[in-house]
């Protein structure tokens, strides 16, 4: 996940003396029911729309109304949200980029090329390893899913779309090899976070980290290698036509790839992902202007019919607005019959596509009549934008909302499955994603205000004696705090300051905790659809956590092979150096 530069290991763990864990989990209780009627029984995939969260808010106030029992103040409660929310700015901001970036990269030819070259070079039988793959590679350079998923993984989904492959089992490949390479990257932050919580230092944790990170990815690796196998690749033999459409509707060229390139360099280099997103954002935009012409006219020339005497607007109108028209066709000027008004003539102005002409301009007159009796004549014209502005409209438009770019081509299904690729939604289309984060934030943060999140954690610890239940106990509290606080940095700071010493008192090195913490806290956050990694995620990928869940492979596996580990006394380091050998170490 992206650095939010806030420092999570001063995170306070506040516990509540009067709160017990009956009363702790009135609130998830209450959530799960409501999230459950809410998607199961009432609105279904379109639960994220807004429903789910007002549910969030609805489960945060069930949380209040268990902490005004036991004596947690307003106050202390909205701070703990302030906190919450102030801790997930990085994350909101770099959604507003990437919804920058997908738009620009759109309208640039960047992704559309990315898919046409990608075509030929990735086989379908092998694509899901191959996405696996490539996304593991970006981001063990990177340290971030996130942006390998805003970079790579679009084009990735974009590709699949043109085979025929499943969109949620190319998202969970992508997802899979994503976050095998945050979990291993020492440029990832959470890589960083959890041995500072559990007291090891980063390149211990890591080389430990490798003994379940390893046999996890490979099993990945073989189950997509039996997708492919398995699957029925229809778009194999369509591709010629699907190279055919891309490049009828773009300018496809091979420096395009200097914009992604450059992005993943920034990161490398350490520059903040908030920096090299809108670096990706701007020069998208200049690409836009040197390889897509035609497209930048065609979605960004306007039209403004001038010299309307202000006096007469009452008197007319046109049948879609007065004086600006962003889009060719023809517009026709109405007359308000009812005070009586006709034209000498009907007027209308056919209004060409940019394809057609670039300088546009025209002009007519008509003379009004009231009742009858001539009340003067109204001069129009009518003129397209200039350069400038046509420009300046296209890729500020593709920024900040919905871009859609029709296919140029005559065979209809391939029209079609274009159409939903060469489709962004700017900056506006994660406003959605923003809000389910700031309401699951406000849930999470008065959960933790109440002390809901440390008995929970406390009662969990206290379940079990033995070694492995210490494991079980440090994998379940990581998920639930996942799916309670909706953020992946407290899944790893409250497991990892409330099991630090439990660690200790069993003699086991601290690097247990710190891989147990990664291996469940960082890559299960990922498949809740309200946590902050899942919404952004599917927002990103424009696929749903439900649809991908199933193929995420080694993000569910991965808590299994930690207590598989443990389980069987695998490579279980104990604090002398030692390796245990059975599940009593330390007892």
């Amino acid at each position: 996940m992206e650095s939010q530069n806030i420092n999570h290991e001063d995170e306070k763990i506040i516990e509540n003396r009067e709160l017990n864990i009956w009363e702790a989990l009135i609130p998830v209780v209450a959530l799960i029911g409501m999230l459950a009627f809410n998607v199961l029984v009432v609105y279904g995939d379109d639960a994220l729309s807004g429903s789910n969260q007002f549910i969030l808010l609805m489960g945060a106030a069930v949380a209040a109304v268990v902490g005004f029992f036991n004596k947690v103040s307003y106050e202390s409660m909205i701070e703990e949200v302030a906190q919450n929310l102030k801790s997930t700015t990085g994350a909101i901001l770099i959604l507003l980029m990437v919804g920058a970036l997908a738009g620009t990269w759109l309208i640039s030819g960047i992704i559309p090329t990315m898919i046409y070259y990608g075509l030929d070079i990735l086989n379908p039988t092998i694509f899901l390893a191959a996405c696996v793959v490539i996304c593991a590679v970006i981001s063990v350079a990177t340290g971030s899913s996130w942006t390998t998923s805003a970079t790579v993984g679009i084009a990735l989904i974009g590709i699949a779309g043109a085979l025929g492959i499943d969109a949620g089992m190319t998202a969970g490949a992508v997802l899979s090899g994503a976050y095998f390479g945050d979990k291993l990257s020492p440029l990832s932050d959470t890589t960083n976070l959890a041995p500072a919580m559990a007291g090891t230092d980063l390149y211990t944790h890591i080389k430990y980290m490798t003994l379940t990170t390893v046999p996890t990815i490979a099993i990945t690796l073989i189950v997509f290698v039996i997708l492919g196998f398995s699957i029925d690749h229809t778009g194999k033999a369509d591709i010629s036509s699907y190279q055919s459409a891309i490049d009828n509707t773009f300018n496809t060229s091979p420096w395009l790839f200097l914009v992604p390139v450059l992005v993943i360099a920034m990161i490398v280099k350490k520059v903040s992902p908030l920096i090299a997103l809108l670096a990706g954002t701007l020069l998208a935009g200049a690409f836009a202007l040197m390889f897509q012409q035609d497209l930048i006219w065609e979605k960004g020339m306007q039209y403004q019919i001038t010299k309307i005497d202000s006096s007469m607007d009452d008197f007319v109108n046109w049948d879609s607005g007065i004086g600006k028209f962003n889009s060719p066709g023809t517009y026709n000027l109405i007359p308000n019959e009812s005070e009586g008004i006709t034209l000498s003539r009907s007027v209308s102005f056919e209004l060409p596509n940019a394809s057609t002409t670039h300088d546009y301009d025209t002009s007519q007159s008509v003379e009004i009549f009231k009742n009858g009796k001539s009340i003067g004549v109204l001069q129009l014209s009518a003129q397209s934008s200039n350069a400038a502005i046509t420009s300046y409209y296209a890729i500020m438009n593709s920024i900040t909302v919905d871009t859609a770019i029709a296919p140029v081509t005559e065979n209809v299904e391939i029209g079609q499955k274009l159409a939903g690729l060469f489709e962004a939604g700017g900056m506006a289309g994660m406003l959605g994603t923003i809000w389910l984060i700031v309401c699951a934030m406000v849930f999470g943060g008065v959960m933790d205000a109440i002390g809901a999140l440390a008995t929970i954690s406390k009662a969990l610890l206290n379940m079990f004696d033995s070694v492995f239940g210490l494991f079980a106990s440090t994998v379940v509290s990581c998920l639930a705090i996942n799916v309670t606080a909706s953020d992946q940095y407290l899944a790893i700071v409250v497991p990892g300051k409330m099991y630090a010493q439990a660690y200790k008192d069993k003699g086991l090195a601290p690097e247990n905790l710190s891989r147990t913490l990664e291996d469940s806290g960082t890559v299960t956050s990922v498949l809740i659809p309200w946590n902050t990694c899942g919404a952004y995620q599917s927002t990103t990928l424009g696929v749903d956590v439900i649809s991908y869940l199933p193929y995420a492979v080694f993000n569910y596996l991965s808590p299994f092979m930690t207590l598989l580990f443990a389980a069987f006394s695998i490579k279980i380091r104990e604090l002398s150096g030692k390796v245990a050998s059975d599940g009593q170490v330390g007892l």
